[in-house]
């Protein structure tokens, strides 16, 4: 009977282990937008490869205002993104190589199979919870900066 006490307390530890790092997600970067209302700060984390890109911000139920994730496809090309299996609303805000915020899908439907065109080429996309690109003013042409671009060839 104590072993699969045991047993159960380890696997309920191994779960919430694995939800908490589901929901808190890997290392973040800083990373700065230049809007006419000043510096907006956000601390990222980076889905450079196939499979981070393809995970996204899946199966999370709340994310921190100053946090998103910053999709980086290596070249300027068109992208298109789809909400399936993301419970929060999300501003999408698709970037150009050099840092110029091309354009921005706002409030994006949660679990939406619906694809989300970038519009025109671009090499990055940062997700942020919906509705903060309108409420701290960011809008097309305003200039992202941090280290996720500087070590970016």
């Amino acid at each position: 009977m104590a072993v699969s006490r045991w047993g159960a307390a380890l696997a309920a530890c191994f779960v919430a282990g694995a939800a908490f790092a589901q929901a808190s997600g890997g290392p973040r970067e800083a990373l700065v937008i230049a809007t006419d209302g000043g510096l907006r700060e956000f601390q990222v984390e980076i889905a450079d490869d196939g499979q981070e890109r393809s995970r996204g911000l899946m199966f999370r139920r709340e994310m921190a205002d100053d946090a998103g994730m910053l999709f980086d496809f290596g070249a300027e090309q068109p992208v298109g993104f789809w909400m399936e299996n993301t419970y929060i609303p999300l501003d999408m805000l698709f970037i150009k190589a050099d840092g110029t915020v091309a354009s921005i899908a706002e409030r994006t439907t949660p679990l939406s199979r619906r694809t989300v065109p970038s519009g025109s080429p671009v090499r990055y996309v940062l997700e942020i919870n919906g509705g903060l690109s309108d409420e701290l003013g960011i809008s097309p042409g305003d200039k992202v900066s941090g280290p996720a671009f500087e070590a970016r060839p």
